[in-house]
């Protein structure tokens, strides 16, 4: 952003510079002090006059696990046969859980901070990685859990359990693409809101988390990992339970984030100058 001085008693103008629709690397880099208080900001708003605080990271997968082992638990090649379900469901809950709390928190991360858009400048974009980054906690937590269950389970850890590290960046990443869209959108059309939830939901039924991508019928299997959470959670499970390498649908994966995260920050860079006038 350029800035334009006018001489004492008038009004400072801020105005953007033919720059303004290129992603700045430096200049986010040179804001990373107040990424890192955004970050804190949001955990203790989050967790502000809760009983049960991060432990809510824990309840949530857990839960879903405890419901998807009753309903589904039983089902033939469901899951991997040589993988207890519960831990096999844990194992797609917890990057699932990541992706949905940072997705709906990165979309509404814009409105949500209306009043300090209107008041001052910095890299809007770090606002959504902001509200995404404050669940990497919950992640690490809940990660924690994922791991005491496997060596409960007796099944052990390997070296290959390194590889769920880029699987995480990976889902983060797809979180953070769609996130960056939905913000700049839900600045001026507060649907958004709504659709969000909605879409979350969809999202957890035609994403492999419940099942495995070799459950899904040949017939559909094709277009359901053109979802990019299809390859990244299949990539996570098989860094930390092994089985067949699910190398086509993490490549797939990849080049559909990258696709969406460019584009994502092509469309929040150009529409950025008007967030603080129409929010």
């Amino acid at each position: 952003m350029a800035r334009t001085t006018k001489p004492p008693g008038t009004d400072l103008v801020i105005t953007a510079d033919a720059r303004s629709s290129a992603l700045d690397l430096r200049e986010l880099w040179s804001y990373r002090e107040l990424l890192f208080f955004l970050v804190w900001r949001d955990l203790k708003l989050r967790y502000r006059q809760t009983f049960f605080g991060a432990a809510w990271a824990v309840i949530q997968p857990v839960v879903l696990m405890a419901v998807f082992s009753i309903v589904l638990g039983r089902i033939q090649g469901v899951g991997a046969s040589d993988v207890p379900y519960p831990l096999f469901a844990l194992a797609g809950l917890v990057p699932w859980t990541l992706f949905s709390q940072g997705l709906v928190a990165a979309s509404g991360s814009m409105v949500n901070s209306s009043s300090l858009i209107q008041k001052v400048y910095f890299p809007r974009l770090l606002l959504p990685i902001a509200a995404l980054g404050s669940y990497l906690l919950d992640f690490l937590v809940g990660f924690a859990i994922l791991l005491a269950a496997d060596l409960y389970f007796g099944r052990g850890l390997t070296l290959s359990v390194v590889l769920v590290i880029p699987f995480a960046i990976l889902i983060a990443a797809i979180a953070g693409a769609f996130g960056i869209w939905l913000a700049a959108v839900n600045v001026r059309y507060r649907d958004v809101r709504y659709a969000v939830p909605f879409l979350v939901q969809v999202l957890l039924l035609a994403t492999p988390v419940a099942y495995s991508i070799q459950a899904i019928p040949e017939a559909v299997r094709g277009v359901l990992v053109l979802n990019p959470l299809a390859g990244a959670i299949a990539g996570f499970r098989w860094a930390l339970l092994g089985g067949p390498v699910p190398a086509m649908e993490v490549s797939i994966s990849v080049a559909v984030t990258a696709i969406v995260l460019v584009a994502g920050l092509a469309y929040f860079r150009r529409v950025e100058r008007t967030f603080a006038d129409v929010i």
